[in-house]
């Protein structure tokens, strides 16, 4: 029963997280029409907000990873350790975080009135936006376990709120940083989408991210400096 909670919050926190994403994406495109640099910032700001709420709201009962890579490190981090996710966790996990993303696009289509399903036709499948991809990766994987192996969790929803906010306007690819998230922004044909064709890319440079990252960590934070 306590995983099925765990499981219920990565769904609906992830289900949130995007809806968010494209509701506000929406939004932006509906007030800003002729202004690509505000609608990215309308979008931006959004989401940094929605997020550090929703790990505020889900942060005890799952950890608020909403994202399969965070998962993923989690898991490799707490092998030895015996914290962390079992691979067991980390296959449910997966699957809720990619299952709440859909609905979350689903969800934001029927609000702003369009058809459920609406597959993107934007495409996204370039070299500078994998590259974008890695270094969002890398980078948020840094912050949260750094922050978790130094003893400072508390300040985790502030700071990746605020690091996928800034991330929105320093990577090439306005920060996916997350394969889960990619996948469900697939089903919606709005500001925020990505086209079919091109979530295997991200998704490929995410996993790259990923490799990246934990590499990072482990050589600036090689052990849990918390105290016990």
């Amino acid at each position: 029963m306590a995983f099925r909670r765990r499981l219920l919050a990565e769904f609906l926190g992830t289900a949130l997280l995007v809806t968010a994403v494209v509701g506000s994406g929406i939004m932006a495109t509906t007030l800003s029409p002729h202004d690509i640099g505000l609608q990215l910032l309308e979008n931006s700001v959004a989401t940094a907000l929605v997020l550090g709420a929703l790990i505020l709201t889900f942060g005890p009962i799952s950890g608020a990873h909403f994202n399969p890579v965070v998962s993923a490190a989690d898991w490799f981090l707490g092998r030895r350790a015996g914290t962390g996710l079992t691979i067991k966790n980390l296959g449910g996990y997966a699957v809720a975080q990619t299952s709440g993303a859909v609905a979350g696009s689903v969800l934001a289509n029927l609000m702003f009135d369009l058809a459920p399903v609406t597959f993107s036709t934007k495409d996204r499948a370039a070299g500078h936006l994998w590259l974008g991809e890695i270094v969002a990766v890398a980078g948020l994987l840094l912050l949260i376990f750094a922050l978790g192996r130094s003893g400072r969790a508390a300040v985790a929803p502030a700071a990746v709120g605020a690091y996928i906010g800034a991330a929105y306007w320093f990577t090439s690819s306005t920060s996916f940083a997350n394969p889960a998230v990619t996948i469900g922004r697939a089903f919606t044909d709005t500001f925020a989408g990505i086209a079919p064709a091109s979530v295997p890319g991200f998704v490929i440079a995410q996993l790259a991210g990923l490799v990246i990252g934990v590499g990072l960590l482990l050589a600036l934070y090689p052990t849990d400096d918390r105290t016990p």
